[in-house]
C-alpha cells in the first residue's frame, strides 16, 4: 500500500514538474474560451473545440493526443485543406439573392475592407514584419477561414494568435458594433425604411457563381481557392439537382472541418508559443481592425444615403464585415430599435456576403504580392 502511494506521488511530481507557469495560464485561457462558448454562446462551434484542445496541448505528458493534434495542424491546416473545405460549406449555406437584388451593396462590402489596411498599417508601426502585418490586418474582415488561409501562407508563426483574435471578435459582434453604429449614424438616418428587394431569377443565381469564379480566376487567381470553393458550394445549393451534395457540404463536411480546425489551432496554443507580447499586440490590433472595418462600411452607407436622397439606411454598411450572419442581425436589431417597422435583415445580407468575397480577394492580393 505504501509503495503504491509512493508511486502515485512520484507520478504527480513528474507531472507537475513537466509543466511551467505558462502551461497553467494557457489551461485557464482554454477554460475561459470553453466557458464563453457554452455560457454566452460566443462562436461556440469554434471556441469550444479551440479552448478544450488548448487545455490538452498544455499537458506535456499527454504526448499522444498532442502529437495527433499537431498532425492535424501540419497536414490539414498548414496545407490549407480545412479553410478551403469550410468555404465549400459556407457556399452551400449562403444565399446570394440579397446581393444580386441590390448589386450596389458590393461596394459596402468593399468599403469595410478599410479595416484590413488600417490594422496592417498600425501593425507595421508597432514593429511587425510586412507578412505578419498583412495577416493581422485581415482580421478586420472578420472572416476566420480567410485569416487562417492567409496566415498559413505568409506568417504561420502567429496562426494561433490571429485565429483566436478573429473568432473572438466575430463572437463579439453584438457588443463591438452597436456603439460604433450609434456614434456615427444620426437617429433620423437609423429610422430610414428601405423598399423590399426585387425577386432574383433562378438563372441569375446559377450564373453568378460561375461568373464570379471566372472573374476571380482572371483578375485575382490567388483568391481562387477560397472564392472558387465558395461558389462551388453555392452552385451545389442553387442547381436543384445536387441537393444531397449541398447538404453534405453544409452539414457533415463543414462540421468535421470545424472540429479538426479547433483541434489543430489548439495544438499551437502552448504556453511558450502563445504567451508573448506579440500576442497581446495582435489581440489589440484585432479590435482596431474590426472597429475600423465597421466604420468604413458605415461611412460609405452614409454617402449612399445622401446620393440616393435618403433611400439607403446607412446601418447596412456595418454588415460589410463578413461575420455572416451576425453583423446583419445586429444591423436589423439596431434598425428595429429606432423604428419598429424597419426590417433591414435582407438588405444587410447583401453587404454581409459581399464582405466575405472582399476579404478573400484582399487575401489573394496579399498572397500575390508577398508570398515567396
Amino acid at each position: 500500500m505504501f509503495s503504491l502511494l509512493s508511486n502515485l506521488i512520484e507520478i504527480l511530481r513528474i507531472g507537475f514538474e513537466s509543466m511551467g507557469w505558462q502551461n497553467y495560464v494557457m489551461i485557464v485561457v482554454g477554460g475561459v474560451l470553453v466557458f464563453l462558448g457554452i455560457r454566452y454562446k460566443m462562436e461556440p462551434l469554434l471556441l469550444v473545440p479551440i479552448g478544450f484542445s488548448a487545455i490538452l496541448a498544455n499537458f506535456p505528458a499527454a504526448s499522444q493526443i498532442t502529437e495527433f493534434m499537431h498532425l492535424i495542424y501540419v497536414y490539414l491546416i498548414r496545407t490549407e485543406v480545412i479553410p478551403i473545405l469550410i468555404f465549400l460549406g459556407l457556399g452551400a449555406m449562403t444565399d446570394f439573392e440579397p446581393l444580386l437584388a441590390d448589386p450596389k451593396t458590393f461596394l459596402l462590402g468593399a468599403a469595410a475592407q478599410i479595416g484590413v489596411y488600417v490594422a496592417m498599417g498600425l501593425a507595421l508601426v508597432l514593429g511587425f514584419g510586412l507578412h505578419e502585418a498583412a495577416v493581422i490586418g485581415i482580421i478586420g474582415g472578420a472572416d476566420g477561414p480567410t485569416t487562417i488561409y492567409l496566415s498559413t501562407q505568409l506568417a504561420p508563426e502567429i496562426l494561433a494568435a490571429v485565429t483566436v483574435a478573429a473568432y473572438s471578435y466575430m463572437s463579439l459582434v453584438p457588443i463591438i458594433q452597436p456603439p460604433i453604429i450609434r456614434a456615427m449614424v444620426p437617429k433620423r438616418m437609423r429610422r430610414v425604411e428601405m423598399k423590399p428587394l426585387r425577386k432574383v431569377s433562378r438563372r441569375e443565381k446559377l450564373l453568378f457563381p460561375v461568373a464570379a469564379t471566372i472573374v476571380t480566376g482572371l483578375l485575382v487567381p490567388y483568391a481562387l481557392p477560397l472564392i472558387g470553393m465558395l461558389m462551388f458550394g453555392n452552385i451545389l445549393r442553387e442547381s436543384g439537382v445536387t441537393e444531397r451534395l449541398a447538404k453534405a457540404a453544409s452539414n457533415e463536411i463543414i462540421n468535421i472541418a470545424t472540429v479538426l480546425l479547433g483541434l489543430g489551432i489548439g495544438a499551437m496554443m502552448t504556453g511558450d508559443a502563445f504567451l508573448r507580447l506579440e500576442t497581446l499586440k495582435i489581440l489589440g490590433l484585432g479590435v482596431v481592425a474590426f472597429a475600423s472595418a465597421t466604420a468604413g462600411g458605415v461611412l460609405l452607407g452614409m454617402a449612399m444615403y445622401y446620393i440616393t436622397r435618403g433611400k439607403v439606411n446607412p446601418l447596412i454598411g456595418a454588415a460589410g464585415v463578413s461575420a455572416v450572419p451576425m453583423s446583419a442581425r445586429v444591423v436589423n436589431r439596431e434598425g428595429l430599435r429606432e423604428n419598429p417597422r424597419n426590417f433591414l435583415l435582407m438588405h444587410a445580407m447583401g453587404p454581409n456576403v459581399a464582405g466575405v468575397i472582399g476579404t478573400a480577394v484582399a487575401a489573394g492580393i496579399f498572397i500575390a504580392l508577398l508570398a515567396p
